[in-house]
């Protein structure tokens, strides 16, 4: 079964980093979707660059739409696994998932040099989510309020993951997100 999906990122790089070595790194993706290198992967939307890396501000950019099919997460969690050591920080990375009955996922996949710099990415992203929600409706004493139990929990499973068992370190997560549509 084939799926629409869309991927969006915009990826800081650390300085030095070559297109060859991104390329390197997103190999399991490149290999998966039959491309040679990034110029060649060709979005759906004819407004969408793709993936792109501007060599003088060391970004990687992914805006790209495609149809995939299941081992696609495969070879996406594998690109950004490797890609990981060459980010400058961790930042979040959109999945959605278009299904034939015309709902939409999305997955927010989270990539950085380190697990810890993926754990505060992640905080930072919750801590925007939460912020915008309550705004709505609350304070900013009561916002405050909770952005602090957000932060103390955070702490909390920092703690309890270095405790636990260690793992081998990865360079990327994910998670889930209410959508959010990008426009162009």
């Amino acid at each position: 079964m084939r799926l629409e999906v869309h991927l969006h990122a915009d990826i800081p790089m650390i300085e030095g980093v070559s297109r060859k070595q991104i390329e390197q790194a997103l190999a399991p993706l490149l290999e998966y979707l039959d491309a040679d290198g990034m110029a060649d992967v060709k979005s759906l939307e004819p407004d969408e660059p793709g993936l792109r890396y501007e060599d003088k501000e060391f970004m990687l950019l992914m805006c790209w739409t495609g149809e995939v099919g299941r081992s696609f997460h495969q070879a996406l969690d594998a690109a950004l696994d490797n890609l990981g050591p060459l980010c400058y920080e961790a930042v979040e990375v959109e999945l959605t998932l278009y299904q034939q009955n015309g709902e939409q996922e999305s997955r927010l996949l989270f990539v950085g040099p380190t697990a810890h710099a993926i754990h505060e990415a992640q905080r930072r992203c919750m801590i925007e989510d939460v912020t915008a929600v309550l705004a709505r409706q609350f304070g900013k004493a009561q916002v405050a309020e909770v952005v602090a139990m957000v932060d103390r929990l955070f702490e909390h499973e920092w703690k309890e993951r270095a405790v636990e068992e260690k793992k081998p370190e990865r360079a990327f997560e994910t998670a889930t997100r209410p959508s959010r549509k990008h426009l162009h």
